[in-house]
């Protein structure tokens, strides 16, 4: 994709603050007519820069939940162990964000669960798949007082 500009990154940031927008409004508010806001807002979807629409659930409202975040450390490391384990911990749906980081873990996990029961069960089920998993650390979430922040689009606007 072609590199972004000032036009696009507003059509992003009003996108990611309402994504039910329509275009007339859309286009309204980047301060362009309907048709090249629809063109481009086409271009950033085909292009992979906009992933998709959905709502912004609060959980609360559907019950208590946990979230956790657990560090793995795999027995291996070779480039095969690595597409193991992100093939298999890929079909656990409690598991929301999985990043391979640096330092002393390989991968830092963000689970949901609906309690410490599910969190553990969850994590049973992990292990029994042998997905090349030698060590586990978990962090209980006890508040957040920052969380779901969307980037500030400001921060990358063209030089």
């Amino acid at each position: 994709m072609a590199r972004l500009d000032d036009t696009d990154l507003k059509i992003l940031a009003a996108l990611q603050q309402n994504g039910r927008m329509t275009n007339a409004a859309l286009a309204q508010k980047v301060n362009l007519s309907p048709s090249p806001c629809l063109q481009r807002t086409k271009r950033l979807e085909e292009a992979g820069t906009i992933l998709g629409y959905g709502a912004e659930i609060d959980m609360a409202h559907l019950g208590d939940t946990l979230t956790v975040f657990t560090e793995v450390t795999l027995a291996g490391h070779q480039q095969e162990n690595f597409r193991i384990f992100e093939e298999g911990i890929a079909l656990f749906s409690e598991v929301l964000e999985c990043h391979l980081v640096s330092g002393g873990h390989d991968y830092l996990l963000k689970f949901m669960c609906r309690n410490i029961m599910d969190y553990q069960d969850v994590i049973e089920r992990i292990l029994t798949r042998e997905i090349g998993i030698k060590k586990y650390f978990s962090y209980i979430v006890i508040k957040s007082p920052i969380g779901g922040r969307r980037p500030d689009l400001r921060n990358y606007a063209p030089d």
